[in-house]
C-alpha cells in the first residue's frame, strides 16, 4: 500500500470510529434542494424504454427490466446496473426505490446499494473494457464511492471509499440506523461536489463527507443482493 493510501486508511479508520460513537447515527435533516437551486439535467431515464442506456452485470442469474416507467431488479445473488453515462461533477443524481416485500423469492428487503465516481483500475479509461463476475469481491480494484444502505441480516448502513486494491473497502462511515423500511419508498440523492461528498434518504442526510482526496468523476451504478427492488425517477442534474 503506497504512503498516500496508508494515510487515508488511517484517517478513514478515525472517522469510521468517531462517526459510531453514541449520539452521531441519526443524521441531520434539512432540505437537500432549495427551489431555484438545481441546475441543468445532464442525463435522465423513465424507465419506459429498456436497458438501453444500462450495463447489468449478475452473479448468479436474476431478473432485470425497465419498462413502465419501473427499473425493476430481482435477483438471488450480487447485481450491479452501470448507467452507462460517465459522469463528472459537481452534479446531483437522485432516484426512487422500493425494497419489495410481497412472498417472492427475492423479496428479502436488504441491500440498497450505490457506486458512484467509479473507475476499475484494470482499465482506468473504460469501466467496461474490463468484465466483472457480479460477486461484492470483484469490485475492490474500483476507486469509487460505496453507500451501502442495509435491513434484514445486514444491519448496518455505511459508506465506504474504495482505493483499488483486493480486499481494501476503506470503511468512512458504519451506522446502525437508519436502516430500511418494507415497500416504503426511499427517495435518494446524491451530490458529488468537489471534495464533499453527500447521500441522502427521504430528505434526511445519512453521509455528509469531506474527502482529501476526491473522485470528482466516474460511473454510477446501483448495486445489490438477494433482493428485488423497483426504481424509478433517475435523474442527474448539475450542482449549483
Amino acid at each position: 500500500m503506497t504512503t498516500t493510501r496508508r494515510a487515508f486508511a488511517a484517517l478513514a479508520a478515525g472517522t469510521a470510529l468517531s462517526a459510531a460513537l453514541p449520539g452521531t447515527a441519526q443524521a441531520r435533516v434539512r432540505d437537500p434542494a432549495p427551489k431555484g437551486r438545481e441546475g441543468a439535467l445532464l442525463a435522465r431515464d423513465d424507465f419506459r424504454h429498456g436497458l438501453d442506456q444500462w450495463t447489468v452485470e449478475l452473479e448468479n442469474g436474476g431478473s432485470v427490466t425497465a419498462r413502465r416507467g419501473i427499473l425493476d431488479i430481482d435477483t438471488p445473488a450480487g447485481a450491479t446496473v452501470w448507467f452507462r453515462r460517465r459522469l463528472s461533477g459537481p452534479y446531483a443524481l437522485t432516484y426512487t426505490a422500493t425494497a419489495v416485500s410481497a412472498g417472492g423469492a427475492n423479496d428479502r428487503v436488504s441491500d440498497l446499494n450505490n457506486f458512484w465516481n467509479a473507475t476499475d483500475t484494470r482499465s482506468p479509461r473504460d469501466v467496461f473494457a474490463t468484465r466483472r463476475d457480479g460477486t461484492l469481491a470483484d469490485y475492490d480494484r474500483l476507486t469509487t464511492y460505496y453507500a451501502g444502505y442495509g435491513a434484514n441480516s445486514n444491519t448496518t448502513t455505511r459508506l465506504r471509499r474504495y482505493v483499488g486494491e483486493a480486499g481494501v473497502r476503506p470503511l468512512v462511515y458504519d451506522y446502525t440506523e437508519p436502516l430500511l423500511t418494507p415497500n416504503r419508498p426511499n427517495h435518494v440523492r446524491i451530490e458529488s461536489d468537489g471534495s464533499a461528498v453527500r447521500w441522502w434518504n427521504n430528505g434526511t442526510l445519512v453521509f455528509d463527507y469531506v474527502d482529501p482526496e476526491p473522485y470528482t468523476a466516474g460511473h454510477f451504478a446501483f448495486r445489490t443482493t438477494w433482493s428485488h427492488f423497483r426504481i424509478s425517477d433517475f435523474e442527474v442534474r448539475r450542482a449549483r
